[in-house]
């Protein structure tokens, strides 16, 4: 039996291109283009994996995610994004996505992406306690020095802040805009351009 998709995404190119390799794939996908037809789904539909879009014109994913684990418990979920950022990463995972992936992406990366272990608290817990308990074996020798912290630039801090603020407003750019006192037109070319650490 094939396993079936839900892909949530407003980009008509996209989604047509991802849902044909996809489906050369063996799965069976099915495509909603805005966040409003996930109400047409019937009940009975189940997926083994959703692909949801973190914004859409005026939305954002995020106002869904919830409803979309609540719906679908047992599927794997990724939240795909052009803006990604620490704020929207964290907020997505705690929202019930279980992993995050910035576009532009393909549908080998999506795929590893939707297979992968999720990235839960239960995760980090356990890697966090192997950490340890490797530590704790290599006890009497000697420690390597941790490099020094990468700085970000203060393009990407405010890069950063920005992507914040935007998460608080869950994803609402003009909102956002009149957190931040600036045109909304200016956000959305200072969103598109992501600047590098340094």
């Amino acid at each position: 039996m094939k396993k079936k998709l839900l892909l949530i995404e407003d980009d008509a190119v996209f989604a047509q291109v991802l849902q044909n390799s996809l489906q050369k794939r063996g799965l069976e996908c099915k495509h909603l283009n805005s966040l409003q037809q996930l109400e047409q789904l019937n009940e009975k539909d189940a997926f083994d994996y959703v692909v949801l879009d973190l914004y859409f014109d005026g939305d954002s994913g995020l106002t869904v995610l919830p409803q979309i684990r609540q719906n679908y418990p047992r599927a794997s979920i990724l939240v795909l994004t052009g803006y990604a950022s620490i704020a929207t990463t964290v907020q997505s995972i705690k929202l019930g996505a279980d992993n995050y992936l910035p576009k532009p992406a393909n549908a080998s990366q999506i795929m590893a992406a939707l297979t992968q272990a999720p990235m839960t608290n239960s995760t980090h817990d356990l890697g966090q306690e192997m950490i340890e308990q490797s530590g704790a074996e290599l006890a009497g020798q000697p420690r390597e020095q941790p490099s020094e912290p990468d700085v970000l630039s203060v393009d990407r801090l405010q890069w950063e802040h920005i992507q914040s603020v935007l998460a608080h407003h869950q994803g609402n750019i003009s909102a956002t805009a009149r957190a931040l006192g600036m045109h909304r037109r200016t956000l959305q070319r200072k969103l598109s351009k992501k600047p590098k650490n340094k």
